[in-house]
């Protein structure tokens, strides 16, 4: 059995199974190294990490936000690779990721009530279009933690996929939407790391 059935509040219950069932997020494993590069980071904790860099980093951000809406998108952004599984960044099949996780969003994000569903579905979907001041600032840390954690790791996911500096500029540029103080940093940080060869120019 891996779901409540008390029959005591139904809504309770849903929001409860619900929880139960996004703990396989601990399950799905990325490309990037822990910083201390022992051991693969997994899904869960990538959005952990990201929520208290984006509580922290607030600061640099271009504009004013919801912090609260943010950390929010942070924590559900990668629900739906429970179903669709972690497509990397820098994969020919990212470009046909989103017709599966809008089909994951939905399956998952259903285990709650309608008014629940509809709001998780809309933030997840603002995460994804990056339309908004709080998406394009969640998008900031998404993609600063795999960057920091590849030049903290010399590289490691660079070198083994053949990943060059253009092809990390192209994938993430969209920082300088959110933050251009975080892009100005990233910038650096990205020729620091053709400097050490950790990333081919």
């Amino acid at each position: 059995m891996n779901k409540i059935d008390i029959n005591y509040n139904q809504k309770l219950e849903r929001q409860l199974n619900f929880i139960i069932e996004i703990d396989k997020i601990k399950n799905i494993i990325r490309k990037s190294k822990l910083f201390d590069g022992s051991r693969f980071e997994n899904d869960a904790e990538h959005s952990w990490t990201i929520c208290i860099m984006a509580l922290l980093l607030k600061d640099f951000c271009n504009f004013p936000v919801d912090i609260e809406k943010i950390i929010t998108m942070l924590l559900i952004h990668d629900i739906v690779e429970i179903d669709a599984g972690d497509t990397f960044l820098y994969s020919s099949e990212r470009n046909n990721a989103h017709e599966n996780e809008m089909q994951a969003a939905d399956r998952i994000f259903g285990l709650l009530d309608g008014k629940q569903k509809e709001y998780f579905i809309k933030l997840w979907n603002e995460f994804e279009n990056r339309e908004t001041n709080e998406a394009k600032f969640a998008a900031v840390f998404d993609r600063l933690e795999p960057l920091i954690q590849n030049y903290i790791y010399e590289g490691y996911t660079w070198k083994k996929y053949n990943i060059t500096y253009d092809m990390v500029i192209e994938k993430n540029k969209h920082i300088r939407e959110g933050s251009e103080t975080i892009w100005e940093f990233v910038l650096k940080l990205l020729e620091r790391a053709v400097e050490r060869g950790y990333l081919k120019k």
